[in-house]
């Protein structure tokens, strides 16, 4: 029997704690890349514009965040509401009707068998490599083409398509739903439409609740389409609003009345997420027990 010597376990012991302590000084710088721009704009959007530079700009003094709310709601006859919901309108109608469409297209290529299946989700996986910016031309040269420039559809019709959301509905439809189901649902005469919804869909909601969020926040976040497609300020979202309200800041635009747009801006994506957290939970959990 091989013994080992106790100079050698003392060694292994702290190369093991000096690697965990590695990797915990990694994650912290992680951590701290991640929560420090929220928490500047957090304590920034507090103070009013007497302040915002000769204070610490990580900590809170002179809290004036009510009247820079009230003033960000009375900047330009109150256009920063007609921002939210042109973002709102944009963010949840393209990724709610991206949703179904994804994962109709996904359940189809991962349960039916058809001549170019293996084609058509090579594409699909090759659209998903494929940057967004570069469709920004493309699609404006088009929409102009169509006389949908400067108008809602010209940003709401690209956001209905998501080749990384049909990609993942795919896998996850292979993996999550059972063709016995399917069968079931067939033998009781249900026809395949009724099958999906009723079957199918609720079993990918995990995925679907993924694909909504991804494409909610890249549709809230998106700026280069809006500021090509859209040149009447009452049609941008607010990313472009509070876009051009930085540029404005030499004629008038107060810089905190940014900074407080840009933290309101910020809320329904945190809504959306604590609000569809639960059936990442109950995904994981039915995974865990299949």
């Amino acid at each position: 029997m091989t013994r080992t010597s106790p100079g050698a376990t003392g060694t292994r012991g702290g190369a093991g704690l000096t690697s965990r302590a590695g990797v915990n000084a990694v994650l912290l710088l992680f951590a701290l890349y991640t929560l420090i721009p929220p928490w500047w704009l957090l304590v920034t959007a507090t103070k009013n514009k007497g302040h915002l530079f000769t204070t610490n700009g990580l900590w809170f003094s002179h809290f004036d965040l009510w009247t820079n709310v009230k003033d960000v709601f009375h900047q330009d006859d109150g256009i920063f509401l007609r921002w939210m919901g042109n973002s709102f309108l944009y963010a949840a109608t393209g990724a709610a009707v991206s949703t179904a469409i994804s994962a109709m297209a996904g359940h189809a290529l991962a349960k039916f068998a058809f001549r170019g299946r293996d084609l058509v989700f090579n594409v699909i996986l090759g659209a998903v490599l494929v940057p967004a910016s570069m469709f920004a031309l493309p699609l404006y040269l088009m929409f102009s083409a169509t006389g949908l420039v400067n108008s809602y559809w010209a940003v709401l019709l690209p956001s209905v398509v998501s080749p990384f959301g049909v990609y993942l509905s795919r896998v996850y439809a292979a993996a999550a739903v059972p063709d016995e189901l399917l069968e079931a649902g067939r033998v009781d005469g249900a026809t395949e439409a009724r099958i999906f919804w009723r079957l199918a869909a609720p079993a990918m909601s995990p995925a679907l609740v993924t694909v909504f969020l991804f494409q909610f926040v890249g549709s809230w976040n998106n700026y280069l389409l809006p500021v090509l497609m859209l040149s009447d300020d009452r049609l941008q979202p607010v990313t472009v609003g509070l876009a051009n309200w930085r540029a404005e800041f030499n004629n008038g635009v107060p810089y905190n009345v940014t900074i407080t747009g840009a933290a309101l801006s910020l809320i329904p994506l945190l809504i959306a997420f604590l609000s569809l957290q639960r059936f990442w939970r109950s995904g994981l959990t039915a995974g865990s027990v299949k």
